[in-house]
């Protein structure tokens, strides 16, 4: 009886969720390719190339699961919430949907397992999810490991793990818009899901009106005014990509709360007012690290011995529990890289 409930209960909110999503293959951990922070932002070798990614809410069009050029994603600047990289945010929802899915077919089984591919080595996500967790846990759960993936994206970027091989993207790890869209994206992902409707419609509206509560500028211009207003303070108006010296503020306050950063002062007193934070805890009080582990088997560009001294880890293997130490390590380095 209680697998018929279940499978029922599932069933109910599967016809919520994203349409003909394919469970055997997560998504790419690149979903939607957005966004270079700058304006006019030169490329190495590429004299007539700039880029300026940005786009405004009047352009946006309706979300769609794993995109499409009809969202006409980029960067939007927002009164209360700062520069809000549409494509993360959106990649990031889909992700946490993605995962909600997968754990609500498998979970049955209690320990089960999800293999996500290389980045920065070679990724395993490994389950024990009890009987007793309800459904809004499998949500949170899910936000959880989504936003734990966007991170460990930030990390190996940071110490030279590329999608494209020998183009570094350490010029985008923890940007100053990263951090915070990656975890709205969560949250809206969640919210979404938890709704009565369809999760690509719920996204769409969802979104809408996150952008109009956090203030977002009205037009593409205003977006360009807001990151000139910091240039050669957030970001280099000289550097070219993909040098990492294109950004010269980054942000690596990303647990557990997340606070906007914005170019007003006066309305940067208030930030925490719009601060996001991490799904931490269950509906039993807790630690959704309990439920999961997202296993790494770090590659050489990862410096571990650096990083855990004595302490090296076995195999090489890490998980989101020693992802702290890891960015503030890389936050070290940044530091004394912006000295030389």
């Amino acid at each position: 009886m209680r697998i018929i409930i279940l499978l029922f209960i599932s069933l109910s909110l599967f016809a919520k969720a994203p349409k003909d999503v394919n469970l055997k293959n997560p998504p790419p951990r690149i979903i939607r390719t957005c966004c270079s922070f700058g304006v006019n932002v030169k490329v190495v070798g590429l004299p007539f190339i700039k880029y300026t990614e940005v786009t405004s809410p009047e352009l946006i069009g309706e979300h769609k699961y794993l995109g499409n050029k009809a969202e006409n994603n980029g960067i939007i600047y927002t009164h209360k919430g700062g520069f809000i990289d549409m494509g993360h945010l959106r990649d990031i929802a889909d992700f946490t949907a993605f995962l909600y899915l997968y754990i609500q077919k498998e979970r049955q089984k209690v320990i089960f397992s999800l293999k996500l591919g290389n980045e920065g080595g070679m990724k395993t996500l490994n389950f024990n999810v009890p009987e007793n967790l309800t459904d809004e846990d499998i949500v949170h759960l899910a936000g959880k490991i989504a936003y734990d993936l966007s991170v460990w994206h930030e990390i190996s970027t940071s110490y030279g793990a590329s999608f494209i091989p020998l183009v570094p993207e350490r010029y985008s790890s923890f940007s100053v818009e990263d951090a915070y869209s990656n975890l709205l994206g969560v949250h809206l992902g969640m919210q979404s899901i938890l709704s009565d409707g369809e999760y690509e419609t719920e996204m769409t509206q969802n979104v809408r009106v996150t952008l109009g509560n956090l203030e977002a500028v009205r037009d593409k211009e205003s977006t360009i005014a807001a990151m000139n207003a910091v240039k050669d303070i957030w970001w280099s108006g000289k550097a070219k990509l993909p040098s990492r010296k294109v950004l010269i503020k980054r942000q690596f306050d990303v647990y557990d709360c997340v606070f906007p950063m914005l170019v007003d002062a006066e309305m940067a007193e208030n930030s925490d007012q719009n601060k996001v934070c991490v799904p931490l805890l269950s509906s039993d009080n807790l630690p959704l690290n309990n439920f999961y582990s997202l296993s790494i088997k770090a590659n050489f560009k990862i410096p571990l011995d650096k990083v855990f001294g004595v302490h090296v880890k076995e195999k090489n293997t890490i998980t989101q529990l020693d992802f702290p130490y890891l960015i503030e390590y890389a936050e070290e380095e940044t530091f004394k890289t912006t000295l030389d």
